[in-house]
């Protein structure tokens, strides 16, 4: 009998609190291999403790955090290693250019690439090899999100988070973005993205989840509702 493999992603009945404010109060999700979530929600209803509490930057105060079978909480240095984040706004070195940017932070986490593996990984994340050499001083948002895809590839990391992706982008950087996501996908990874996007999310995702009050109130198959449904869903949830 095949047993199916662990959860990349384990998030069990988590409740964490900051003094008298509750922000997750019993979250529970869990995402394997190859799958895109999709985390919506306004400011404060938990996207980003959630994240921290994934990173192991915080810990739960009850309830279990695993990723690939390793608990968040108790081993985060270790749990970091399957992953990779993307914050909202990605910190590139300027007077270095992309190919640069991404053979060093690939050898501060134990890695060596040759010029011409960087470049493959560059182009792999939609950054247009013109660009490869030019400085990071001169990127667009977009194009310094991809150099952060570009490392997490390198890595291998079986789970990347993404943080607000494509708040500031324009419609063709970002629908850019979200193929870069899916063919990171297609090759196993496990993406998570918190967002305010739903036009993105119904493009992206497999699954979506909404977050309110530190809960996810309703899970949605983005493939069966049109932007008009997933948008009225959206404010009946988190606008009343």
């Amino acid at each position: 009998m095949r047993h199916a493999p662990d959860p990349v992603l384990a998030i069990g009945d988590v409740v964490k609190r900051f003094g008298g404010r509750t922000a997750l109060d019993g979250l529970t999700l869990t995402l394997r291999a190859g799958e895109v979530f999709a985390l919506l929600g306004p400011n404060g209803a938990g996207k980003t403790t959630t994240i921290n509490l994934i990173l192991g930057f915080l810990r739960a105060d009850t309830g279990t955090v695993r990723v690939c079978g390793i608990d968040a909480g108790a081993d985060p240095i270790v749990a970091r290693e399957a992953i990779a984040y993307i914050p909202e706004q990605v910190a590139l070195y300027p007077g270095l250019s992309g190919r640069e940017n991404l053979r060093y932070f690939t050898t501060l986490a134990g890695l060596a690439l040759a010029r011409d593996e960087a470049d493959r990984l560059l182009e792999q994340a939609g950054l247009a090899v013109e660009a490869h050499t030019r400085k990071a001083a001169s990127y667009s948002k977009g194009m310094r999100q991809k150099v952060g895809i570009a490392i997490a590839l390198a890595r291998r990391a079986r789970l990347l988070l993404l943080d607000e992706p494509t708040s500031g982008l324009d419609p063709s950087a970002s629908a850019d973005f979200s193929s870069v996501v899916r063919a990171a996908a297609a090759r196993g990874t496990t993406v998570l993205m918190a967002t305010h996007d739903l036009y993105r999310v119904k493009e992206v995702a497999d699954r979506v989840g909404v977050l309110q009050a530190g809960r996810i109130v309703e899970e949605i198959d983005p493939a069966r509702l049109d932007h008009a449904a997933l948008e009225r869903l959206y404010i009946e949830r988190l606008a009343s």
